[in-house]
């Protein structure tokens, strides 16, 4: 393998170790001390980066920024469940919707800085900066509670959690496939230039933040379990036009319908995460977490596999027949029985 292929394992290897060692910490001492330590030690990973001396070294502070980001993502997760429970109504999809904003808007504000060209490292140093003023305006208003003391440090997701984690891995796993793999699916049926190749995944990723901004009220006036059954079938009709589609514009109107479908999935499963029984609430999220992210990292490795055997097309097929498992399981896994 390249150095720039295990440099970027070493962020895929730290994030997965944190995320499984985050549900433990948080099941005793509860996610706000590990949201402060791990937003503190990503703005100093960050800010590392560009000043590596050498590839093992930077190998290092890559793993550290990896370790940092998946214990900052769970911990975030936990810290949304608890301020959702508290204030009694659906929260879940707006604080991912916000998630979204901050990617978008974290890549454009240091697209700027460098065009601007600003040295690489006081741009890092600049988002850092940010990162930390918004941790200090956050970090009163906090909450501190989800520990369960008492209870077991490690558990394998069971029951209910087994089949939240493996819906997250598949929704997931659509949107890494999308992000890796549409440009070249589009550009394949010459249905748009090279040079904007990458307008479906650009109509996908805002679509979904729509879906989200809008997902607490419908979940609201839905609940759980239709809205994980219509975003499902929504989804599914977007893979339908995608891939029977002729016409550009009827093309990249799937990406919409994919991305508005799948935008409240994840969120749903993060609710019901932490309000099952099978499992303390902070190991359950932890699991749906993790086998998330590893549905994102071995999304381009299994559509790329399944492509090369049988076409991208079925490739994609495939992913539009995992995501059936969403509906059909949305009635289980948003059962009373469940809480």
């Amino acid at each position: 393998m390249k150095p720039s292929g295990l440099l970027i394992l070493c962020i895929g290897v730290g994030s997965i170790t944190a995320m499984v060692a985050t549900g433990m910490l948080a099941t005793r001492f509860g996610s706000k001390p590990i949201l402060l330590g791990s937003s503190i030690g990503f703005a100093v990973m960050l800010a590392l980066v560009p000043v590596a001396a050498s590839v093992p070294i930077l190998g290092m502070i890559l793993f550290g920024f990896g370790a940092t980001l998946g214990a900052l993502d769970v911990a975030m997760n936990l810290q949304a469940v608890q301020v959702e429970k508290a204030s009694g109504r659906p929260m879940m999809s707006g604080f991912h919707a916000l998630f979204s904003i901050g990617g978008f808007s974290g890549a454009a504000f240091m697209t700027l800085l460098l065009s601007l060209q600003v040295p690489v490292f006081a741009s890092t140093l600049a988002c850092a900066a940010l990162m930390a003023l918004a941790l200090c305006i956050a970090a009163p208003r906090l909450l501190n509670g989800g520990a369960t003391p008492g209870g077991p440090l490690f558990a394998l997701p069971r029951g209910v959690v087994l089949v939240l984690a493996v819906l997250a891995a598949v929704t997931f796993l659509v949107e890494g496939a999308l992000l890796d793999w549409s440009a070249l699916l589009i550009t394949e049926a010459q249905l748009v230039p090279v040079a904007q190749s990458g307008i479906g995944y650009i109509i996908f990723s805002i679509a979904m933040t729509a879906g989200r901004l809008s997902g607490d009220w419908l979940s609201g006036r839905l609940g759980d379990f239709r809205t994980l059954l219509w975003g499902a079938l929504v989804a599914l009709l977007g893979f339908v036009i995608l891939l029977t589609g002729a016409h550009a514009a009827l093309v990249l109107s799937g990406f919409a319908f994919i991305g508005l479908g799948c935008a409240n999935i994840v969120p749903v499963l993060f609710r019901r995460a932490a309000a099952q029984g099978a499992m303390p609430p902070a190991l359950a999220v932890a699991a749906v977490t993790t086998t998330g992210y590893a549905g994102i990292l071995a999304g381009p490795a299994v559509i790329g596999f399944v492509a090369n055997a049988t076409g991208l097309h079925a490739a994609f097929w495939m992913l539009a027949g995992l995501l059936v498992l969403v509906p059909l399981c949305a009635k289980s896994v948003t059962a009373k029985a469940c809480l």
